[in-house]
């Protein structure tokens, strides 16, 4: 029998994940901003596949971004309630994500890791930001 603590936090996960999953097609629709801005060269998920994207590529990519980003969205319902609860939260964690990104893009050899524009950098952190501000429910609902 499952205790009702475990139930809570497996609810909790998948929760998260479906909003890490939304909050990554956010980041999609904000990426085609700024890469049509000129702001972003190219977004990470195609700087980690390399290579030209077109129909079935791209919506692979892409799908392998959301599914990222569900399992990010899962570790976020796992951190304690508590944690969750506090204001930033979630933009936070978005941007440590990014910080992670930013880490290991020299190890994976990604174009931008030696000397990217600040502006490129700028806009990825940005969208990062905006993946935990969706992830986060601690806002209060808009009142009538």
């Amino acid at each position: 029998m499952v205790s009702h603590n475990r139930r809570d936090n497996i609810s909790s996960a998948a929760h998260a994940a479906l909003r890490g999953a939304i909050a990554s097609m956010a980041m999609t629709g904000m990426r085609v901003l700024t890469v049509s801005l000129g702001l972003v060269e190219q977004a990470p998920p195609q700087q980690l596949a390399g290579g030209e994207f077109r129909g079935r590529r791209r919506a692979a990519v892409e799908l392998a971004h959301w599914a990222v980003g569900a399992t990010a969205g899962a570790g976020y319902g796992m951190l304690p309630k508590a944690w969750r609860n506090l204001p930033w939260t979630g933009p936070l964690y978005g941007l440590a994500i990014w910080t992670g990104f930013e880490a290991t893009a020299p190890l994976l050899g990604l174009p931008h890791a030696e000397g990217g524009r600040l502006s490129e950098r700028l806009a990825i952190a940005a969208d990062h930001a905006l993946y935990g501000f969706i992830l986060d429910e601690t806002r209060p609902a808009p009142q009538r």
